[in-house]
């Protein structure tokens, strides 16, 4: 009986936190939204007014459909219930069309399919090792990573503000994630193959599951000292995963594979005509090259060492182009940043092979994926390095080593996303959201491992405490200035720039945490 109270206690502070966020969802209904608006107005009168076979060639609005086909089939699920509140905006005709009845419905189609999130979020914080016993719940793991995963501040904004439907996603990615520690291996590919046709960006961390289920699941055993024991490989547990592959790949696929437009499909899902950089540019490698590039050129210029006239026109502008040359450095290709990407996964997915070290190895894997692709990919959204936010929450809940690193991602990433909100009246909204949720984050773990050394050092303290004076020069000293006029997009560049230095030094700081780490004997035979 006492355990049964536990448990109904542990379910009413869930349903308290879920309860929370989603009423806090509710007030963020009028706030300003971007164009993503409009993409998915659109997507739902495509899907609701043409045949299957029309759907990726349609373009009477520029925000054509770009999604794989599961997506475009939760679009046309959505259509049906959209056309009860407002049937205009089924309209194809009708662009960037929004009505009140639009606008409600859109928000709360993004605050109701979060429910899966928030089911996936209670099903990750059974996952957690519960050998830290608090008396206080608040200073529980469990409680503590519900609170970073549901009331994650990127997540909230760029969801329910910016608008989009990643709550959802993360959802399917975050039940994956479980099921693969709850040694689930078939559930956990299954939810992970079905997330990969609703958006193509987890292909980015798909390596970790590939890898982590061949060596978890396909091999039944390991040797006395950790190595595989190759005698043990199943093909039985092999052609089961290959089915389930084959088969969502099916669903999806299939129709337009009939039709013969599986190029046409693979030439909307996969647009490199679009320039290296998002117009915002994400805090990545490439930033940092674009800055350099910079640069040199104004330096080259002063020096005479540069002909004016022969500097391409869009490198001197503020990034905020699709096509971006560079000037003085060599320019990028698409190949060249594929490249990259798969030389910096590599050592992780080798680490996660040769040293494994169950759910927490896998883990580890996939946040190295997910920000490897992040440093190193091509047109990357800034919005991506939730990939890699959500899934160290995980870890950070676990040790103190993996929290230090975590607090600095998340914080200079959650920064980084203050450009995608330029409006006004979201200037306070956006600042307290973001100070309650990292002071909660510092502050949590803090006391979380509090018998251990300090999560950060000096430098990286005062490196995070700098984000305060950059944010007062770019919202306010800025704007006030005779440059805004000559340069508008100096903000910009110095946000990506300065948080780039961060997001770098945290993944470097994991991948050496994870080269480095010893694995204990138990660990070995686990």
């Amino acid at each position: 009986s006492a355990g049964r109270a536990m448990a109904a206690g542990g379910r009413s502070w869930f349903r308290a936190l879920a309860l929370g966020v989603s009423f806090l969802k509710c007030l963020l209904i009028p706030a300003y939204y971007s164009t993503d608006f409009e993409v998915h107005r659109n997507w739902l009168a495509i899907t609701h007014n043409l045949p299957l076979s029309q759907w990726y060639y349609e373009a009477t609005s520029e925000w054509t459909l770009d999604y794989p086909p599961f997506f475009a089939w939760f679009e046309y699920a959505l259509s049906h219930v959209a056309k009860y509140f407002d049937p205009k905006m089924l309209v194809i005709e009708n662009l960037n069309y929004t009505s009140h009845a639009t606008v409600f419905f859109q928000r709360f189609s993004v605050i109701f399919t979060d429910i899966l999130f928030i089911y996936a979020v209670r099903e990750c914080c059974r996952c957690v090792n519960g050998k830290r016993a608090a008396k206080d719940i608040l200073e529980k793991p469990t409680f503590i990573l519900a609170v970073l995963l549901l009331w994650n501040f990127g997540l909230l904004i760029v969801d329910h503000i910016h608008f989009q439907y990643n709550g959802f996603l993360f959802g399917l990615m975050l039940l994956s994630v479980a099921r693969l520690c709850q040694k689930r291996y078939l559930e956990g590919a299954l939810v992970f193959a079905v997330l990969l046709h609703f958006k193509h960006i987890y292909m980015y961390v798909a390596p970790a599951y590939g890898i982590y289920l061949l060596r978890s699941y396909c091999f039944t055993a390991n040797n006395a000292d950790g190595s595989l024991k190759w005698r043990s490989f199943s093909f039985l547990h092999v052609t089961l995963l290959g089915l389930i592959v084959c088969l969502v790949s099916a669903l999806s696929l299939g129709p337009f594979i009939v039709l013969g437009q599986l190029p046409q499909v693979i030439s909307r899902l996969f647009p490199f005509k679009r320039g290296l950089c998002h117009a915002y540019w994400a805090p990545n490698f490439w930033a940092l090259y674009n800055a350099v590039d910079k640069a040199l050129t104004i330096f080259g210029l002063k020096c005479n060492f540069l002909d004016p006239a022969k500097i391409p026109k869009a490198s001197m502008t503020g990034g905020l182009v699709q096509e971006f040359q560079h000037t003085v450095l060599p320019s990028v290709t698409p190949l060249a940043t594929l490249i990259c990407t798969f030389i910096s996964i590599l050592p992780s997915v080798f680490c996660l092979w040769f040293k494994p070290q169950g759910p927490r190895g896998f883990l580890q894997c996939l946040v190295l994926c997910a920000l490897s692709s992040f440093m190193f990919g091509w047109h990357v959204h800034e919005k991506a390095i939730l990939l890699a936010i959500l899934p160290l929450s995980l870890l950070s809940v676990q040790r103190a080593k993996d929290a230090g690193i975590y607090l600095i991602l998340t914080t200079t990433g959650h920064f980084s996303l203050f450009p995608l909100l330029f409006t006004p009246p979201e200037l306070p909204i956006k600042i307290l959201l973001m100070l309650l949720f990292t002071v909660y984050s510092f502050s949590s773990l803090k006391s979380l491992f509090r018998r251990e050394k300090p999560l950060l050092n000096w430098l990286e303290t005062i490196y995070l405490i700098q984000l305060v004076p950059l944010e007062i020069f770019c919202e306010i000293i800025f704007p006030l200035t005779p440059w805004k006029r000559h340069f508008p997009f100096v903000p910009l560049l110095l946000t990506s720039v300065y948080c780039a230095l961060g997001v770098t030094y945290a993944w470097l700081k994991l991948y050496v945490s994870v080269l480095t780490e010893r694995i204990s004997v138990r660990q070995k035979a686990d």
